[in-house]
């Protein structure tokens, strides 16, 4: 019996052949098989809360999370056997998930697995995906977080370090079990032994919750007592910017970019359901406008190959700023201030400062500074008349990119992370932030909140690390 994974979008399909003593009248579906997501039920919205104790936003979920995309870093196979493992594990000790790949990894690991997995072209996978889970470095973290780059809400995301540089990965993946079930289980007001860190002992004067001692019905086997409101994961909303390229008449060219990801390399912008982004009424002959891009890390222009120095004209909020000759310039989100624009000479900024950078790539002038702007300011960055070059490249994250020409112009400004009137929050990229566990130990002065970032400067960036053997 030959079974074949249902496809609309174009790709090829793949076949998984089932046992051959397998019994025609059995119920169990057929290993090693790839389904389509569409068969999915939808997204299950979590909810993030503020906390008294901590300056991080705490995970609700009204439900267990079902649809779970495992995303490993490409060409490792070390990663994809952790991917592997991952996947056994939670599929064992939580049988109601459903595992999402993209589908170049489904192809090469689904007949690894004793159990279906699920797969379509990305476009589905914001009205499907519940969490993401990464397994990689940063820039396996930004290939997630590109896949809902044209939606204003993106899943939880779950990464694990295993990359050359992991600033943004909160997780060792030796923590998987413990990670994974912390994730999985914050909402549910059920105890669980190895959730023992210094932000689950606070002490339980706090509030009770209208909720208190509610348990959905899938949580139910789940041994152990209410672990009351304090027992969550911790997410940081990241921000990020909107980027708009319009030509030299003002029309907005986003569908023009060029995907540049290594996953699906011949993948189209995905077209937005009117359903997930929309509210309100609309009138029906209205044609909604192209959906900003949206970036974790930064949008560069540069001159790439061309000989001769960019000329751009930077406006900021309707006033023109400055005549940039330069390499190229970089506008960053606070979580990019560690990347690219660090390299440039650009400031670290903390991922809770609400700022987007200006960051000049090998300016003519040593007075152009970087800048720091309020996350609300509007950039624009236009190509002057006077670039012997006529056409420098703009790129978003490293996902997307464009040739621009004369008159041209990009429009950047951060994204609003607002509260909604429920008390949750909205907007930007909600990544689960590492607890301590009581075998970390303690440093000294460092905030629980900032022991992760702290963490990265002094580990992987060695900020202001002493010169000298003796040192």
């Amino acid at each position: 019996m030959m079974l074949r994974l249902s496809s609309s979008r174009g790709y090829r399909h793949q076949f998984a052949r089932c046992p051959r003593n397998a019994r025609s009248f059995s119920a169990t579906p057929c290993s090693r098989e790839i389904l389509d997501v569409s068969s999915l039920p939808d997204r299950i919205l979590p909810k993030y809360k503020q906390s008294s104790t901590s300056s991080l936003l705490s995970l609700q979920w009204p439900e267990p999370p079902r649809n779970i995309l495992i995303i490993p870093k490409l060409h490792a196979p070390k990663v994809t056997a952790s991917a592997l493992s991952f996947a056994n594990h939670i599929r064992s000790e939580y049988p109601n998930l459903n595992l999402v790949f993209e589908h170049r990894i489904a192809s090469a690991v689904h007949e690894s697995l004793q159990f279906p997995i699920y797969s379509s072209d990305p476009d589905q996978f914001p009205t499907k995906i519940d969490l993401v889970t990464t397994l990689g470095g940063d820039g396996t973290i930004l290939r997630a977080a590109s896949l809902f780059s044209l939606y204003t809400s993106v899943p939880p995301i779950l990464s694990f370090s295993m990359g050359s540089l992991g600033f943004l990965g909160e997780w060792k993946f030796e923590e998987y079990k413990r990670a994974w079930r912390e994730v999985y289980m914050s909402g549910s007001r059920v105890a669980v032994s190895d959730l023992q860190g210094p932000h689950t002992q606070v002490a339980s004067n706090g509030r009770p919750d209208a909720d208190e001692g509610h348990i959905h019905r899938n949580w139910e086997g789940v041994r152990g007592k209410s672990m009351g409101l304090t027992r969550t994961s911790k997410i940081l909303l990241r921000h990020r910017l909107k980027v708009g390229v319009y030509d030299a008449a003002g029309v907005n060219m986003n569908e023009q970019l060029m995907p540049t990801s290594t996953a699906e390399p011949r993948l189209p912008i995905p077209q937005i359901p009117l359903s997930l982004e929309h509210t309100g009424a609309e009138e029906e002959e209205e044609v909604p406008s192209p959906r900003p891009f949206h970036a974790v890390n930064e949008l560069v222009i540069h001159r790439g190959p061309n000989p001769h120095l960019a000329i751009i004209d930077v406006y900021v909020n309707n006033h023109f700023l400055t005549e940039a000759v330069a390499d190229g310039i970089l506008i960053s989100t606070p979580t990019g201030s560690t990347a690219y624009s660090l390299s440039a000479g650009g400031s670290i900024m903390h991922p809770l400062v609400k700022t987007l950078l200006i960051t000049p790539i090998c300016a003519r002038s040593l007075s152009f500074r970087p800048l720091g702007l309020p996350l609300n300011t509007k950039v624009v960055l236009k190509l002057s008349e006077k670039n012997r070059g006529r056409e420098l490249e703009v790129s978003i994250d490293g996902k997307r990119r464009a040739g621009v020409t004369i008159g041209m112009e990009i429009r950047v400004e951060g994204e609003s992370v607002r509260r909604t009137p429920d008390s949750s929050w909205v907007g930007g990229v909600p990544c689960v932030i590492r607890s301590p566990s009581k075998g970390d130990g303690e440093r000294d002065g460092i905030a629980e909140d900032d022991d992760g970032w702290v963490g990265g400067l002094i580990g992987l960036l060695k900020f202001n690390y002493p010169f000298g053997d003796d040192q």
